[in-house]
C-alpha cells in the first residue's frame, strides 16, 4: 500500500439510496476493498457521501463518482468526498479546485493522448474507461512508451477478471456491478454482500 493514493479496489455504486449505500459500506469495513465512490447521478448521492463519511469515514476511504463538471466537483467536496472521480475529462478548473480543497482527482480517458494530457493537467490517477472494451493488454501497451502509471481500470471490470487487468500494469481497480448482485444491495443483504466481498479479496493478489 505504500504509496498508494487508494486502496486498489473501490466499490462503485450508481443508483442507490442511501440507507443502501451504508449497507454496503459496512460490510467493507476491516476488508481490503475499503473505498467506495457514490455516482453523482444517484438519489440523494452527496447525502449518502456526507453520511458515509460521518459513519464509517475512519475506516472506509468516501468519494464522489460521475463529477462531470465543476458545479458536481464543489458538491461533492461540501458532502465530504475525499476523491473524485468521472467518466470523462476534467477542465483546469475542476483540478484547481481539487487541489485547493486536497481532494484526490481520477478523471477518465481513453486513448494515450488523453491519459498523457490528463496527467499533465495534475491528474493524481487516471481511470482507464471503458476498460473492458480494451482489455488488460491495452494497460500494458499504453506503459510501455509513456512509463509506469497510476491508471485505475473501471468499466467491464468484475470479481472475475479484475486480477487479469492489475497482472498488466493497473495500479487501480472501480468495480460496480461486477461485485454485488443488485438485489442484495436493494435489499440490504449483509451475508450476501458480504459473501461477495470476501469473494473478490479471494481473486485479487493484494
Amino acid at each position: 500500500m505504500s504509496g498508494m493514493l487508494l486502496p486498489k479496489v473501490t466499490v462503485i455504486l450508481r443508483g442507490y439510496e442511501t440507507e443502501q449505500v451504508l449497507c454496503v459500506v459496512e460490510q467493507l469495513v476491516g476488508t481490503k476493498v475499503n473505498s467506495i465512490e457514490v455516482a453523482s447521478n444517484s438519489p440523494h448521492a452527496m447525502q449518502s457521501i456526507a453520511a458515509a463519511r460521518k459513519e464509517f469515514g475512519a475506516e472506509v476511504r468516501v468519494g464522489a463518482g460521475t463529477v462531470t463538471n465543476l458545479d458536481l466537483a464543489k458538491q461533492a467536496v461540501d458532502a465530504g468526498a475525499e476523491f473524485m472521480l468521472s467518466p470523462v475529462m476534467f477542465t483546469k478548473e475542476m483540478f484547481d479546485f481539487a487541489k485547493k480543497n486536497e481532494v484526490i482527482t481520477v478523471p477518465a480517458a481513453f486513448s494515450p493522448s488523453e491519459i498523457k494530457m490528463m496527467f499533465d493537467m495534475g491528474a493524481d490517477i487516471v481511470k482507464v474507461f471503458p476498460a473492458g472494451q480494451l482489455g488488460p493488454d491495452y494497460v500494458k501497451a499504453v506503459q510501455a512508451p509513456l512509463g509506469k502509471l497510476p491508471l485505475m481500470v473501471v468499466g467491464g471490470v468484475g470479481t472475475g477478471n479484475v486480477q487479469s487487468f492489475f497482472d498488466k500494469g493497473a495500479t487501480y481497480a472501480g468495480i460496480g456491478s461486477g461485485i454485488f448482485d443488485p438485489e442484495d444491495i436493494k435489499t440490504c443483504n449483509s451475508k450476501n454482500l458480504a459473501a461477495a466481498i470476501k469473494r473478490l479479496e479471494e481473486n485479487v493478489c493484494w
